[in-house]
Formats: structure tokens, C-alpha cells, sequence
């Protein structure tokens, strides 16, 4: 079964950085548009960021201009990085394939706070 593993979250003040990373098994990621989302707490999981196969990007509102997606085929590696980041951006942030082809990860916990 394919997978994907998330790393990089921790615990950052306001406005502070982090970079997340989604390592994927198989050979069909460079294939695949992919997606970060995040889970927070007693919230439904939402849609982050995505990135086609060709490195198209689109992004939620409330991210914009503060995170970027990218990718890496060659190291089956997708990336976030997060900039000013904001108590509201706390969560489990996870990633899949846009169709949710891979099993889901256990997600990397990202807490802002003073």
C-alpha cells in the first residue's frame, strides 16, 4: 500500500517558521497532484495548499501570502514551508495525493503559541 510520512511540525512562537516535509513510497508521485491539510482541534480537516504534477499551486485564503507548497519528484518529497505563522494556524497537518490514493500518514503536529 502506498504511503506518505510528514515531518518538520513543532513548536514555534507567533510569527515564527517551520518547513514540513511529505515523503511518499511508489513510483507514481511525480504523477500526482498533492495536497497538505490540517486537522485542528475539534475541527474538521481542511484543504491547505495543493500542487499539481507540473507545480501548479493553489492555496486556501487564509494561507496566502504567508505559506508555500512545493515539490521535489526526483526525492518523491512535498514541502510546506510556513511564514508568519499564526496561533490559528495550529494543527495536524497532513498530505495525499488529491484523490487520497495514499494511506493517510499520522501527520506532524504544528502548535504557535507564546
Amino acid at each position: 500500500q502506498m504511503q506518505v510520512v510528514e515531518s518538520g511540525g513543532g513548536l514555534v512562537q507567533p510569527g515564527g517558521s517551520l518547513r514540513l516535509s511529505c515523503a511518499a513510497s511508489g513510483n507514481m508521485f511525480s504523477l500526482y497532484t498533492m495536497v497538505w491539510y490540517r486537522q485542528a482541534p475539534g475541527r474538521q480537516r481542511e484543504l491547505v495548499a495543493s500542487i499539481t504534477s507540473g507545480g501548479t499551486t493553489t492555496y486556501a485564503d487564509f494561507v496566502k501570502g504567508r505559506f508555500t507548497i512545493s515539490r521535489d519528484n526526483a526525492q518523491n518529497t512535498m514541502y510546506l514551508q510556513m511564514n508568519s505563522l499564526e496561533p490559528e494556524d495550529t494543527g495536524v497537518y497532513y498530505c495525499n495525493q488529491i484523490l487520497q490514493r495514499y494511506a493517510w500518514g499520522q501527520g506532524t503536529q504544528v502548535t504557535v503559541s507564546s
